[in-house]
């Protein structure tokens, strides 16, 4: 039979669905033309020789005089450092100007080199970006939150080929940030520990929901997953915030991500993707029962009605085969 399960974290409830549960190699997608992209294309914004004037440039990480990693502000941004912030209520209605930033960070030179398929070296200088332009965010005054994430592939949101990760820094802490960071303070108050560490600790013992774990990291697929493949990504070292990552932790990501990222690409055939770096808000650093990661969600599956209607997600595949899986691809 089916059976519900409660995500500790997210107070959310998610329906496994074992009954119609399929098995993890039915993910697998066939091989897709654009799958095989060209290394430059002349019309692409992102590729070397496009940059422009370089009016949009906020940051880039240079080899010599060739850039590697660049952050660009967003053409079509969610959120503008020019606009004033403004809060207006009408009775009921509540609204506040889009004030915040929203940049894109154009992770390789290369058109067609995805971080699956990059260097250690490669995908450790994306998340040294990462670092920049969250520490640099986080001082913006008016700035609450700052999420970092990705879209790869159209069924995952991404309108650009070239790869590539965005950032968007709000003048409000997300309504899915205060519900985990509410809940990880009453599991603080009546436990006296981490809810994320103790999770982190309970996967690591039980084991059959490991995907990977390293000297510094720890990736499974959760307990409550609400769709095929999602793997959480934390650091061992407890900290609540993602600009505290150190040198050593950017090497021991980057390697963990890209290995995930690999087996993910290998085993199911490079399909669409979200990631998103969960981190505490920014006044909010310091707190001890918040602990930053990473979700990976690959995009098998959409939301329907049930889900839509009732926020509560079905998900047609067992947690713990989908981590068996992935631990047996060789990436």
């Amino acid at each position: 039979m089916s059976e519900l399960r409660y995500n500790v974290v997210s107070r959310d409830w998610v329906v496994i669905a074992t009954e119609r549960a399929r098995r993890p190699d039915s993910f697998k997608r066939p091989a897709k033309k654009e799958d095989a992209l060209p290394e430059y294309k002349k019309d692409c914004p992102f590729c070397p020789g496009n940059e422009g004037d370089g009016h949009d440039e906020t940051y880039r990480l240079v080899d010599k005089d060739t850039w590697k990693v660049r952050s660009i502000r967003n053409k079509y941004p969610a959120f503008s450092p020019e606009v004033k912030e403004e809060r207006r209520i009408s009775g009921i209605h509540n609204s506040i100007t889009g004030y915040g930033m929203h940049e894109v960070i154009v992770e390789n030179r290369a058109h067609n080199k995805i971080i699956a398929l990059m260097t250690d070296g490669e995908v450790e200088d994306i998340i040294r970006t990462y670092r920049e332009r969250y520490i640099y965010a986080e001082a913006v005054e008016g700035i609450e939150a700052v999420t970092i994430f990705k879209n790869h592939g159209p069924g995952a949101g991404c309108s650009q080929e070239h790869p590539h990760s965005q950032f968007i820094a709000t003048p409000i802490t997300p309504p899915q940030t205060r519900v985990r960071l509410e809940q990880a303070a009453e599991f603080f108050d009546v436990t006296g520990k981490c809810i994320f560490c103790r999770m982190a600790e309970d996967e690591l013992t039980a084991k059959e929901r490991m995907v990977l774990e390293t000297d510094k990291f720890a990736a499974f697929c959760p307990y409550a997953s609400f769709m095929p493949f999602v793997v959480w990504l934390f650091p061992k070292r407890h900290a609540a915030s993602f600009a505290d990552i150190d040198e050593d932790e950017i090497r021991g990501l980057a390697r963990a991500l890209k290995t995930i990222l690999r087996k993910i690409y290998a085993g199911l055939g490079n399909p669409d993707l979200n990631y998103v770096i969960r981190s505490v808000p920014v006044k909010e650093k310091d707190v001890e029962y918040f602990h930053w990661g990473i979700m990976i969600t690959p995009r098998l599956l959409q939301p329907a009605g049930f889900e839509l209607g009732s926020g509560i997600f079905i998900n047609s595949s067992l947690p713990e085969e989908c981590a068996k899986f992935l631990r047996e691809v060789q990436a």
